[in-house]
């Protein structure tokens, strides 16, 4: 892998360029999210990174012309929730034992996370993210997750308490 160029931190130009469609509060061709960053990148620079950020679901893209304009898929937080998901996701993807990687998981998270896990995962929660982005299909109703149970046998807690 190549090395980065000095000076700017891993994310700092995706962290921009979300910014700078947040506050367009509008869709922006690439030639107008450079201009407005102060046209000190490449112009490739910016449309690969408006390509790249569209891929992990933090934007939408229109045609327009010959080209295409970007925006915020929902707004900064939504974008910056579907990068670390697709993240994580890449991270499962790429281990041997999903379940013992699943279960690992949810063996480390604090009693809150785990919760609001299990809410999202039956149905309970207030937020179904899968239902908006087509992520995958939703858990049926009143299903208990298998990782949640797998979660309490690796902390030791098969009683079902939280």
């Amino acid at each position: 892998m190549a090395p980065r160029a000095a000076g700017r931190p891993r994310g700092a130009l995706e962290e921009e360029i979300i910014a700078c469609l947040a506050a367009a509060g509008r869709p922006l061709p690439p030639a107008d999210v450079r201009a407005e960053l102060g046209d000190r990148l490449a112009y490739t620079t910016v449309m690969t990174t408006l390509a790249r950020l569209h891929a992990k679901g933090a934007l939408t893209r229109q045609e327009a012309g010959r080209g295409y304009v970007y925006a915020l898929q929902d707004g900064p937080d939504e974008a910056h929730a579907s990068m670390t998901a697709r993240r994580m996701l890449r991270l499962l993807e790429s281990g041997r034992d999903r379940e013992s990687v699943l279960a690992r998981f949810v063996a480390d998270l604090d009693e809150d996370d785990e919760r609001m896990l299990a809410e999202l995962l039956t149905g309970s929660g207030s937020v179904d993210p899968r239902a908006e982005s087509g992520a995958g299909p939703g858990i049926e109703q009143g299903a208990e997750p298998a990782g949640r149970d797998a979660g309490r046998r690796l902390r030791g807690r098969g009683d079902g308490s939280s």
